[in-house]
């Protein structure tokens, strides 16, 4: 009788350690801007939609065991890099995500390819990303500044809005933005007349509104976002920017933006956008979703906030697909692989240079008396093919497309 308990404890204890052995364990990092003034973008919303992935995926795949964790990387690359050492070195993070700030997102980019980890950029920008900065261990996701000058610039001068000035926020990502949008405008014809540079997140935007208005330019382009977005608008209103007869381009332009301007001061602008929550039924039901997860029925999500479900999902399917997160290039290497499939983004692609393609959306605020219901924004002006949307990868200067 010993003998066979003791056989029985025996084959209980493999059949444990197979099941154990099994399981695919992973440690996600959302690094994102939790207080400033890109709060809304990403911040708890992403780590919202970040949840909603991992309980999407783990739903159907009980052996993958998720952890999560969070941090708030103020909008510094130093803080960032010293958060995301910590995690991979000490807490053993395998994914940073989202990263709402070029800056910081390209020492991500970096860090997650000193150290062999994956970084999947939804919040941040810069096309460098996938261009001279590119790398083997780094996926661009939602958007970047390419996309956003071809997309609205080349709109505008085309419907005559030909000579441009720019308020450009003071860092990479505005610089990148002001630099594709100038090529654009140049390309189609059009003429940039000036330019002034504005620390990040800065609540006086009087100075610099005024250079804009003596410019004469018709178009004021905001080659910033979030906080400094909104707050260039509203006093440009104060201003009587708008009623002069120039216009503002809000390049960078997203839902939270318009939610917290109002119709009535954001209408008519034109924006380019990968992701609306009002655009298919999919992304209805996802929003009632992220709107419970967040206890927020008024605020409605963020292509950024989008961008991080769709990623985190993917990334899961390569971890899956190889059976360990351990080796961050080959798991980028599979989710180059794969197809992509969500029910947000559909289909699409990852090419080579880290670029996930998909198509984008040319958008136009809607005017107070044209919206039926909350969060009813936009109107559709363009659907822009994935091909079209995206810089060319031989333009791009990535090493990895040489190979």
């Amino acid at each position: 009788m010993k003998k066979s308990l003791g056989l029985a404890a025996l084959a209980a204890v493999l059949v444990c350690g197979t099941a154990s052995a099994q399981d695919i364990k992973v440690k996600i990092g959302v690094l994102t801007d939790m207080s400033s003034l890109y709060a809304d973008v990403g911040g708890p919303g992403s780590v919202a939609a970040a949840k909603l992935a991992i309980a999407d995926f783990t739903k159907d795949h009980p052996n993958v065991k998720v952890e999560m964790v969070s941090a708030d990387h103020q909008n510094k690359p130093d803080i960032g890099s010293q958060i995301a050492n910590k995690w991979i070195d000490v807490e053993h993070v395998d994914a940073i995500v989202d990263v709402p700030n070029s800056g910081v997102a390209l020492a991500m980019s970096q860090l997650a390819k000193q150290k062999n980890k994956v970084f999947i950029g939804s919040g941040p920008a810069s096309s460098d990303l996938t261009g001279a900065k590119c790398n083997a261990n780094t996926v661009h996701w939602t958007y970047d500044t390419w996309m956003l000058a071809n997309g609205t610039g080349k709109a505008l001068v085309k419907t005559g809005g030909d000579t441009w000035f720019f308020l450009t926020s003071d860092y990479a990502f505005g610089h990148a933005l002001e630099r594709d949008t100038a090529a654009v405008v140049e390309k189609a014809g059009g003429k940039v007349l000036g330019k002034v540079r504005h620390p990040l997140n800065t609540n006086d935007f009087s100075s610099f509104l005024l250079q804009a208005q003596s410019s004469k330019a018709k178009i004021i382009g905001l080659a910033n976002a979030g906080g400094d977005t909104i707050n260039a608008i509203k006093q440009g209103a104060e201003f009587g920017i708008v009623k002069g007869g120039q216009k503002f381009a809000g390049l960078l332009v997203f839902a939270s933006d318009v939610n917290a301007l109002g119709l009535k001061t954001a209408q008519g602008l034109v924006l380019t956008s990968t992701w609306y929550w009002d655009m298919t039924d999919a992304n209805r039901a996802w929003t009632k979703r992220w709107q419970a997860e967040r206890n927020a029925p008024g605020k409605f999500p963020t292509m950024v906030q989008a961008g991080v479900y769709s990623g985190v999902l993917h990334y899961l399917k390569a971890v899956t697909a190889l059976k360990s997160a351990a080796d961050g290039a080959a798991v980028v290497a599979e989710m180059k692989k794969l197809p992509t499939d969500d029910p947000l983004f559909g289909k699409g692609s990852i090419r080579i240079d880290g670029r996930k393609m998909h198509p984008a959306y040319l958008l136009e605020v809607k005017s107070p008396e044209e919206s039926k219901y909350p969060g009813d924004f936009y109107k559709l002006r363009a659907t822009i093919p994935a091909a079209e949307a995206f810089r060319p990868l031989k333009d791009g200067g990535c090493s990895l497309a040489n190979g």
